[in-house]
């Protein structure tokens, strides 16, 4: 079976071919550097993706705040590990870095923020 993706790891977006046989890799080809085959072997095998959205803050200066999953969290965990992010609300402040929800959706990864959410003034 023959695979066709399009490298992601930089501007190049090389287009790959993975050749397989079952479950294993035979060849990879198209890449122009060791990532994209990387990457290819990785896509395959078992691919991931760092999710990113906004969480709901509560007392806010903004309704909400920008988040991202700490790394990368499978692909198939995406849609718990969204559903877990709609469902979740935290009070401000928020500072960058903070963890929002812990071990997301069970995948051991953290979501944090990434931008600052300040009190709202009385």
């Amino acid at each position: 079976m023959i695979k066709e993706l399009t490298c992601i790891n930089c501007p190049m977006g090389c287009l790959l071919t993975v050749d397989m046989d079952g479950d294993e890799i035979k060849d990879i080809s198209g890449y122009t550097c060791p990532r994209g085959k990387s990457y290819a072997e990785k896509e395959v095998t078992n691919p991931t993706r760092v999710g990113t959205s906004t969480v709901k803050v509560v007392g806010g200066r903004s309704e909400r705040v920008a988040c991202k999953t700490e790394r990368d969290i499978p692909k198939d965990k995406i849609f718990a590990v969204m559903e877990a992010i709609n469902a979740a609300q935290v009070q401000a402040p928020v500072v960058i870095g903070e963890v929002l929800i812990a071990d997301v959706a069970g995948t051991g990864v953290d979501v944090v923020a990434t931008a600052h959410a300040g009190k709202k003034h009385a």
